[in-house]
């Protein structure tokens, strides 16, 4: 094995440790678009689910048809109708869609049977429960046009769903429901996904999708100047979604927001629109911090505040690496459950990001910011600047009139946030007591 390996390994396999942690004993919702499993992703997609639930996930997998449907309804020469974006299904579309259901949870179950050596399912048992977990009742007649044998979801099971992730198994659905008097009904994979996610409240919802997301403007095509909008809160995706036209068909851009919106305001705090053609996206979206896709949240995740106790472990983590190469002044653990209270922390779903410390000198109106950290793989997105604006705004609340720095390798970031250079011999005396002359750290003022 490399070396160049073990040194890009370890610390990747580090930085998505405190999202393993977050996210154990959690319950996500994965709706799997019929079109992923027509494009041959099924077997990556069932590795990684395996994977994600290794880790200590609960999963409810819910899978679409829509091309495997229509597969069938033209092997029988039968036409797909569809209107207001579902689909009108007559006896031939009910037994056709009977019969892919059947082919894909057999596909399906097959898929997280796998054990082969040197394969990622190796050593894993991933148990597969289906079940009729959903009462459905008629779409009936809407504007003229008859559903007949097209459903929506009435109810849903939600504690035996609850039962069955807590026995250890995969809840497997199908978009079917079955009224009280037992006709079924064939649903849209996106209304049970988004129900289901609803009744148990589950921590995530996420769409694998044929688009990549929703785009910083939905009505430019894809650049460089617009990418993917990664988080978009709920307020704005609702204001976004009502500029819309209703959505017809799944590349529509309203087509997964709307159930993402509607989850959204029913209690599931993060809805994801994932694309199935980026292998990996699933991994990519819930163990790297800025993700993939579009995730539509109640509330921005990203929250900039003090620090408390239970911060203690996540700044050491934050800050360790950077007092190993000699770019902050080394701090034990003592140290910073002591001084937690001065400190202002940047966190992100759960996982310290940055942080900085304030140690007020009010006999000499000034304060130092010290330990001021962001970590690598937020930088450059303005975070350094978040915490400076916040430890400025605590420093006037003190009466203060000024901040400094002690720093050896970051002045020019300083200097152009309007700190100035001045000899040590400025320091308040308490803070010159301290000073270490062998390690030549440049002072850094700014007034407030």
């Amino acid at each position: 094995m490399s070396t160049v390996f073990n040194f890009t390994f370890v610390p990747w396999f580090r930085s998505v440790a405190p999202y393993i942690h977050t996210h154990r004993g959690k319950t996500f919702v994965v709706a799997l678009a019929g079109e992923a499993i027509a494009a041959g992703k099924l077997q990556n997609i069932a590795q990684d689910l395996a994977l994600i639930q290794s880790m200590g996930v609960k999963i409810v997998l819910v899978h679409g048809f829509r091309p495997q449907v229509n597969e069938q309804l033209a092997a029988k020469g039968h036409e797909a109708q569809y209107s207001h974006g579902i689909r009108i299904t007559d006896a031939v579309a009910l037994d056709s869609a009977q019969e892919a259901a059947g082919q894909l949870r057999y596909e399906i179950e097959a898929a997280f049977s796998q054990g082969l050596p040197n394969t990622p399912m190796a050593g894993s048992t991933v148990r597969v429960i289906s079940g009729n977990f959903i009462t459905a009742r008629p779409v009936g007649v809407v504007d003229g046009v008859d559903f007949k044998h097209s459903g929506l979801v009435r109810k849903v099971d939600a504690s035996g769903i609850r039962r069955t992730l807590d026995f250890g198994a995969m809840v497997l659905m199908s978009p079917f429901g079955f009224s009280p008097t037992g006709e079924a009904f064939n649903l849209t994979m996106e209304e049970v996904a988004t129900s289901v996610a609803i009744s148990i409240q589950a921590d995530k919802l996420i769409f694998l999708t044929e688009i990549p997301g929703i785009r910083i403007d939905s009505e430019l095509p894809e650049s460089e100047d617009n990418p993917i909008d990664t988080e978009l809160p709920l307020d704005a995706a609702e204001k976004l979604l009502a500029s819309l036209p209703p959505a017809q068909k799944p590349t529509d851009t309203a087509f997964y927001l709307q159930h993402c919106v509607k989850a959204c305001k029913a209690g599931v705090e993060r809805n994801h629109i994932l694309p199935f053609a980026l292998d990996g996206s699933l991994l990519l979206e819930i163990y790297v911090h800025d993700g993939v896709g579009t995730m539509v949240i109640d509330e921005k995740l990203e929250s900039l505040r003090e620090a408390t106790v239970d911060d203690i472990g996540g700044i050491l983590q934050l800050i360790e690496p950077f007092e190993r190469d000699g770019t902050l002044v080394k701090r034990d653990r003592t140290e910073i459950e002591r001084d937690v209270g001065h400190y202002t922390v940047i966190e992100h779903d759960g996982v310290i990001f940055g942080c900085a410390a304030l140690y007020p000198y009010p006999e000499a109106k000034t304060a130092e910011m010290a330990a001021l950290t962001v970590s690598p793989l937020s930088q450059s997105q303005g975070d350094g600047e978040r915490i400076l604006k916040r430890i400025e705004h605590r420093a006037k609340s003190m009466g203060l009139e000024s901040i400094f720095v002690l720093t050896t390798r970051t002045m020019h970031w300083f200097l152009k946030r309007g700190f100035q250079q001045v000899n040590p011999d400025w320091l308040p005396e308490a803070r010159k007591r301290k000073y270490n002359w062998d390690r030549k750290s440049m002072v850094l003022v700014k007034k407030i």
